[in-house]
């Protein structure tokens, strides 16, 4: 994470999308975890309220709560990157994320395959805006929020 820089310019890409998809967070959420459970099926063992659940994933409750936070979470992140020169959670401390994700078994190739559907996500949302610089911009972001969260997965 030391080095790594979050420009103005990148800033400003994921500020401005950002506020056009703020609204529809919960379906965006959605929609994410949706892309990382066709891609990666086997993922949702990692969450305990889908192992015994016969719920379709488009209505569970839980997933649907779980989903519209992580998308902010990480959005929101996101977008005060630079302004707080490290990656800050709110409602939740970066130690809390890293126990949670170390005791779910997370490794990187989880993280890899939510970066492809948190970019196709975003891309979705918002077409009239998506350049190969916002997909810089919010790929950096990730890394820089995944990176931080690594760092707090111990045991």
């Amino acid at each position: 994470m030391e080095g790594r820089v979050f420009t103005e310019e990148q800033e400003t890409l994921v500020v401005k999308s950002w506020s056009v998809m703020k609204k529809n967070s919960a379906e965006l959420g959605l929609k994410l975890f949706l892309k990382i459970f066709e891609i990666a099926p086997s993922a949702r063992k990692m969450f305990p309220f889908l192992r015994d659940s016969n719920v379709p994933l488009e209505q569970n409750p839980k997933l649907k709560t779980h989903a519209m936070s992580v998308f902010v979470m990480t959005c929101e992140s996101a977008a005060q990157l630079r302004k707080a020169g490290k990656v800050t959670v709110r409602e939740s401390s970066l130690k809390k994320l890293g126990s949670v994700h170390h005791k779910s078994g997370v490794v990187d190739e989880h993280f890899e395959v939510t970066k492809y559907a948190l970019v196709e996500t975003i891309k979705e949302a918002v077409p009239e805006m998506w350049c190969p610089e916002m997909k810089s911009a919010w790929g950096e972001a990730y890394d820089q929020l995944v990176a931080a969260i690594k760092s707090e997965m111990k045991p």
